[in-house]
């Protein structure tokens, strides 16, 4: 696979288009080049660019994290949606780093581990930074599989869950599991087991309950960024000092999430609805700061126009929301959400990470 596009014998630089509203944009980070400059073909300019999307966590989420993984077995049940994080390359130097963020830090470690040298990059993304939805796993799935073609070097989707995972854990000493990678590394809809090694099963969806999962399913965005280390370390805490309630929530989420996997096998996505509200009574006990105000009012209006439950994504804290309600409800409840935050349109990915040349996708 040649990793850059050529047209007419020349490498065209480009940007993919964007949109931005006061409340979700891109989050654009230039390192010293700027693909608006680059209006002609040029033969001595190579670029590549690469996506990886973000997530829902429909359940089992805090069981994909040692050592609770690793001593007790973990299971997740998630769905790749269509945001994504866009890494671009170019052989043109950069002149400055990116800009201070959680996700440019990620790039920018992910760019000193790899051995390709004189490369500038930037990173594009369309959802809001610290959301719930595994942004950053994202961009380092984007940025790690970018890199890796750029040097000629072929990794397989489960590599890229790992060497992301290890940017994060290893080089930045974030606190975190393993879910947010492999979703992004392999698209679609997931079922993951946690031991001493990783399964990931591709969740075999039909068209019809795709159909159903985007007309069902609503992410409302609190506009309350959250830093998820933080809460996730204090729940680890409390699982090794075995604190009762904390131990028996996690027990129960990896058993919702073992349930979920057979509900969306069968297409159930009002079932799913009704474990993501059990999964969510379960989570918000393992520590006073996974739910918020915001967070409590956007589930009891949700809950009162007929969902049949809903859940804060990710460590929360803030972030997102999911709710699954009823078809016929479906807009009554998303009218009565709009003033509690900004409503997210969702699609399903089933790609994964991808490289991106052009108009070209080449998976």
């Amino acid at each position: 696979m040649c990793p850059h596009w050529r047209s007419r014998g020349c490498t065209v630089a480009y940007a993919l288009d964007h949109s931005e509203s006061s409340a979700c944009r891109f989050f654009v980070r230039h390192a010293g080049w700027n693909p608006s400059l680059y209006t002609a073909a040029r033969a001595d300019v190579r670029t590549l660019a690469a996506r990886a999307p973000t997530r829902i966590d429909f359940g089992g989420g805090w069981t994909d994290v040692p050592p609770y993984s690793t001593e007790q077995g973990g299971c997740v049940c998630a769905l790749a949606i269509g945001r994504y994080a866009t890494v671009e390359l170019s052989d043109t130097l950069p002149a400055e780093g990116l800009r201070d963020s959680a996700d440019s830090r990620i790039a920018s470690a992910a760019l000193a581990r790899s051995p390709v040298s004189r490369v500038a990059l930037s990173l594009h993304n369309d959802f809001p930074v610290g959301a719930g939805l595994g942004g950053s796993s994202a961009t380092g799935v984007a940025a790690v599989g970018a890199l890796a073609a750029w040097g000629g070097q072929s990794l397989d989707r489960a590599d890229l869950a790992e060497r992301s995972r290890a940017i994060e854990v290893e080089d930045l000493g974030i606190a975190g599991g393993r879910q947010d990678h492999y979703a992004a590394a392999f698209g679609g809809a997931l079922g993951l087991t946690f031991g001493e090694s990783t399964t990931t099963v591709r969740i075999p969806i039909t068209a019809a309950t795709v159909a159903a999962l985007e007309a069902q399913c609503t992410i409302i965005y609190t506009g309350q960024s959250r830093i998820s280390g933080a809460n996730i370390t204090a729940v680890l805490d409390a699982y090794r000092a075995r604190e009762p309630v904390v131990t028996g929530a996690l027990a129960r989420m990896r058993e919702l999430a073992q349930a979920m996997i057979d509900v969306l096998v069968r297409g159930a996505v009002d079932e799913l609805g009704a474990l993501v509200g059990e999964h969510w009574a379960h989570q918000r006990t393992l520590h006073p700061a996974i739910t918020t105000p915001r967070i409590d009012a956007i589930i009891e209006t949700a809950i009162a126009g007929g969902a049949f439950g809903a859940k804060a994504l990710g460590a929360s804290g803030g972030g997102c929301v999911l709710i699954i309600a009823p078809r016929d409800r479906t807009p009554g409840v998303r009218h009565a959400l709009s003033e509690l935050g900004v409503l997210l349109p969702m699609t399903v990915d089933h790609d994964g990470f991808m490289l991106l040349r052009g108009e070209e996708v080449t998976s």
